[in-house]
């Protein structure tokens, strides 16, 4: 319908242009105006109708936008004419419907129209799930309020009886319709009512709530559902149509009318309220669900099943809890807890939870402590789970006090047709996206990092945001207490994360000017190539199938090939360190006993063993540390005339500090030939879930091992990188000790649960390993890591 059409619709339009738009708390006015008009309109056309029948037993309802007074300025009508049956003849009905509906339509407005009895409305309801969410708005217009009120009253009490029946329609029916039309969150045309985070699952969460399966939320998502019908409402005035899509030919009229700066700062707020009422949503339909399983299974009395995850958290009915003893005033890492063990079992952080972490828990000191910073690692190298979990974190505004420098990338779009998400979730994109190639680099929390951070400079007026994100990644990072030379490479990886692609497709690969322009952009470091070259990778792969193609992919990779042609691994094996024993630790050997020193190091803790050097020393430690509910970040290993001196530093998920003695104690029986002290190791791998197990969910790559050549003349040194699971070095140690290898030293890290780990060893009687040896040792690696062996 255009502006020039009369009636009903123009007196809207007209009203709502006289209400403006942006004056605060214009809305609800205009829209309540809008339904004042409406329902004299109607009423007096109602009148005339009926003239002079009466007007027992019959009404003009509303459904819809109408009956919530929140309809647009040229919205549909949705009514219905409701009877008990017995009011008036058929040929009357029909009458008083043509007398109703015609002078609509000559108005100018869309209608949905019925005629019902309170049965058929009961009927109806029950066998269309769209039209039970919608009478349960039903609102008398004109006529007899109690027919209203009992086809009301009886809808709602069918719709609470059978709500759990008909919740997993409802999951379905959400399903199918967000797969229609899209995120409203992630479009640059988005459908106001219909995508995720639209209008309709606002109608969604409040027929939820009337089933009495699950409270729903207030404050937040109720503004971000006003704002939602403001854009409506100046679409309908910029258009002079009845339209829910914001096209991008719109963009500019309905900021202007709004009042917002450019269609950019439009877009970022259409976006922000989209996932809010997209979060609220999800979490109330899981709730709801809750209560579903609550009401079926429950027998006896109610008592909640809390699932130990660590780190004083549990899984309680698919949700991540805190425990009844969290220290949430005092622990400033328990959010960075929290959310990796979530993201790591693909579990949302219950609403309460999330709230009660951003309002109690202190913030982290600057620099971070080291565990702070591996814990946000981790965080990033959980995949897939990483992302619904980074919603809830943001939703709660933990993310912002992190990294402060988030808010200005929140919810932008991006307007190049490569891409298909807003800044904020193409940097959460890629970042699993880079997860899957962590194996081909040595510092899997560098490229993490600088995956998350590679567009942060795509901020309002940045024009060149490698070069804007550059000193913003820099300061970051130095926040994060990373050393100066990690601080360069991230600050390296965001300035250059688009000079790769630039010269593969642009460039001539075989050219040496083009292949000196890609180790010049990492100072000539081929490590810090690796990482750029799979951030090239992931940060193509999130954009979207526009971006990473397979042509593109294969000039990437022949860029590489010429690139690294020629160019050796130039990162230098860790030296093997000599030990500092003391006398203590001597005595202490010499009498036959293990030696264990525990000490506290600000959230984490550094184990001392010092024993006699054995065939399966390294193992033993390393299995009866993951059996004792350890879990290692690092470790050196060294040996000096005779005595192992080993250097484990661990966290404790428990909460619980180590016990040196018992430690000290285990070895000493493991010693002599008694596992029992191995036996909870086998019950913590099922508990985690078997290698093959993790793999199906997403685990990335094989696992690599590698020989770094001429980095000792006393032994074979041995890289393997793999992905982290409780009992691995276990495993790796039990198999050196099978193969006859002796670990000489061993430099063991864990970089976002990727290990990173080398070993020295030798054959029995110190020798080097031979050429054949060294294939078998490799193959062995590769096979225990992976779980195949």
């Amino acid at each position: 319908m255009t502006l020039e059409q009369s009636g009903l619709a123009a007196l809207r339009l007209d009203l709502a242009g006289a209400r403006g738009f942006d004056a605060p708390g214009a809305g609800p006015v205009r829209r309540e105006g809008v339904a004042e008009v409406t329902r004299e309109w109607l009423a007096a056309v109602w009148e005339e109708a009926m003239a002079r029948r009466s007007q027992e037993g019959i009404a003009l309802a509303a459904v819809g936008s109408l009956a919530r007074a929140d309809a647009g300025p040229l919205s549909d009508l949705d009514l219905v004419l409701l009877h008990y049956g017995r009011s008036l003849s058929g040929d009357d009905l029909r009458e008083l419907a043509d007398g109703i509906w015609y002078p609509i339509w000559d108005a100018g407005v869309r209608l949905d129209h019925s005629v019902r009895t309170v049965n058929q409305c009961r009927t109806v309801a029950a066998g269309d799930l769209s039209a039970a969410v919608g009478l349960l708005d039903l609102t008398c217009l004109a006529g007899d309020p109690e027919v209203v009120a009992a086809a009301r009253t009886v809808v709602a009490h069918d719709w609470r009886a059978n709500a759990r029946k008909r919740l997993p329609h409802v999951v379905e029916t959400l399903r199918q319709r967000h797969a229609r039309h899209g995120d409203l969150a992630q479009s640059l045309e988005p459908d106001l009512k219909e995508a995720h985070g639209g209008l309709r699952d606002m109608a969604i969460l409040r027929a939820l709530a009337a089933a009495w399966l699950a409270d729903r939320p207030h404050g937040d998502v109720d503004e971000a559902y006003a704002q939602l019908l403001d854009v409506r409402d100046a679409v309908h005035v910029v258009t002079g149509r009845g339209r829910d899509r914001l096209s991008r030919e719109d963009h500019d009229a309905v900021a202007a009318l709004l009042g917002h700066g450019d269609s950019d700062e439009l877009l970022t707020a259409v976006s922000t309220a989209g996932r809010t009422v997209a979060y609220a949503l999800d979490g109330t339909v899981r709730r709801a669900g809750q209560s579903q399983r609550a009401r079926t299974l429950r027998v006896g009395p109610r008592r909640p099943r809390l699932n130990p995850l660590g780190y004083g958290l549990f899984e309680h009915d698919g949700e991540v809890v805190l425990g009844p003893r969290s220290a949430v005033a005092t622990d400033a890492l328990l959010p960075l807890r929290a959310a990796s063990v979530a993201a790591r079992n693909s579990l949302p952080i219950a609403p309460a939870t999330l709230a009660n972490l951003a309002k109690s828990a202190p913030a982290l000191p600057t620099p971070w402590p080291d565990t702070a910073r591996d814990l946000f690692a981790d965080l990033l190298a959980a995949g897939p789970g990483l992302v619904h979990v980074w919603e809830g974190l943001d939703q709660a505004g933990i993310v912002e006090s992190w990294l402060p420098e988030w808010a200005a990338v929140r919810s932008r779009p991006q307007r190049n047709p490569v891409h298909r998400h807003t800044v904020d979730r193409h940097l959460i994109e890629t970042v699993v996206q880079a997860g899957g190639l962590v194996r081909s680099v040595a510092r899997a929390d560098l490229l993490l990092l600088g995956a998350l951070l590679h567009d942060i400079g795509k901020i309002r007026d940045a024009h060149d945001h490698s070069a804007t994100g550059t000193p913003l990644a820099t300061a970051i990072a130095t926040r994060m207490g990373y050393p100066p030379e990690d601080v360069a490479v991230v600050t390296t990886l965001v300035r250059e994360h688009l000079t790769l692609i630039d010269l593969a497709t642009r460039r001539d690969h075989q050219d040496p000017r083009t292949v000196a322009a890609a180790r010049e952009a990492v100072a000539g470091s081929r490590e810090v190539f690796d990482l750029l070259l799979a951030l090239t990778e992931a940060d193509a792969s999130a954009a979207g199938p526009l971006a990473w193609t397979d042509w593109r992919a294969t000039l990437l990779r022949q860029l590489a090939e010429a690139a690294t042609a020629g160019w050796g691994d130039q990162r230098p094996a860790p030296a093997a360190e000599q030990a500092a024993v003391t006398q203590e630790d001597l005595e202490a050997v010499a009498a036959g006993e293990p030696h264990v020193v525990v000490r506290p190091q600000g959230g984490s803790y550094r184990i001392d063993v010092f024993d006699r050097d054995r065939l399966g020393l390294f193992a033993d430690t390393a299995g009866l540390l993951a059996a004792y509910g350890l879990v290692v970040r690092t470790a050196i290993l060294r040996t000096l005339d005779g005595v192992a001196a080993n250097e484990w530093h661990v966290e404790s998920p428990s909460g619980e500090a180590p016990d040196g003695s018992r430690i000290a104690r285990g070895l000493g029986r493991l010693a002599h030939g008694d596992r029992a002290p191995l036996g909870l190791l086998d019950r913590r791998r099922q508990f985690a879930g078997t290698p093959s197990a993790r793999a199906a969910s997403g685990s990335p790559g094989q696992s690599r091992a590698l020989v770094v050549p001429h980095a000792s003349e006393e032994a074979t040194v041995l890289e393997v990188r793999a992905q982290d699971r409780p009992g691995l070095l276990h495993d790796l140690g039990l198999a050196f000790a099978k193969s006859g290898l002796s670990v000489r030293s061993a430099h063991i890290a864990t970089y976002a649960g990727q290990t990173l780990d080398t070993f020295y060893v030798t054959e029995f009687g110190g020798r080097l390993l031979s050429p054949a040896k060294v294939a078998q040792t490799v193959s062995m690696i590769i096979d225990t890591c992976d779980g195949t062996a």
